[in-house]
């Protein structure tokens, strides 16, 4: 009886990605987008916030880890894959915020290539699909994924959600005023594999990030419950 109390005590091992990925033709210039990192982070910090143990896997950002979180610093896909993959086994939930680069230079030289050796066409190969990957062996763990698109949002979140084997997909369109990429605000679209939908936003990513860590810390009690919109 002891145990089973200390058992249910235990805190929510969270597991959370965030930022970009940078993909390297040479050591000085490198494929990337402009993901800031803000809503992963946010999300970290609210996750802390919930007395859960965070661990941040991050890509290149210029944001001051939060409070009572353990970042563990990436560059490349491969880095997260190797990062988030040594973690998922002892995680309860896993949030895929980051922005990762889908396709990477074939060859990297380890010179600064000049301007007059340079080729117009870049050979290209694909990096791990992080996500699909580690999903594939979930057990216990609630596995959340984010997508970002410019058209099409919730048609391909769906997508998403099945390809990926992922619970809930948190899909928001970037390019447009209500938030996305380096905005402090954002607009999104939850959708879980239990056919659940709602809807958050516009508003401030650190208040969605409150939101979803509290509604997914309802779900992790009680699979039945379903959150709110605000």
């Amino acid at each position: 009886m002891v145990l089973d109390r200390l058992i249910m005590a235990s805190p929510i091992r969270c597991l959370i990605s965030a930022g970009p990925t940078r993909e390297y033709f040479d050591p000085v210039r490198y494929v990337s987008n402009p993901s800031s990192g803000k809503m992963g982070y946010a999300i970290a910090a609210a996750a802390a916030k919930q007395g859960w143990t965070v661990e941040l896997v991050s890509g290149p950002v210029m944001l001051a880890c939060p409070e009572g979180v353990t970042r563990i610093p990436v560059v490349t896909g491969d880095e997260m894959y190797r990062e988030v993959d040594a973690r998922f086994d002892g995680c309860d939930i896993l949030i895929m915020t980051a922005a990762l680069i889908d396709f990477r230079p074939k060859t990297k030289v380890d010179h600064k290539v000049k301007k007059f050796e340079l080729s117009m066409v870049i050979e290209m190969e694909q990096v791990v699909d992080v996500l699909a990957t580690v999903s594939q062996r979930k057990t216990k763990q609630l596995v959340v994924g984010f997508a970002a698109e410019t058209d099409n949002v919730e048609a391909y979140a769906l997508r998403k959600l099945e390809g990926k084997n992922a619970d809930f997909i948190v899909a928001n369109q970037i390019g447009t005023t209500s938030g996305g990429f380096e905005s402090d605000h954002n607009t999104v679209l939850v959708l879980g594999r239990d056919g659940s939908r709602w809807e958050m936003g516009p508003a401030l990513k650190t208040a969605i990030a409150e939101t979803l860590i509290t509604q997914f810390a309802q779900i992790l009690e009680d699979k039945s419950i379903r959150p709110a919109s605000v």
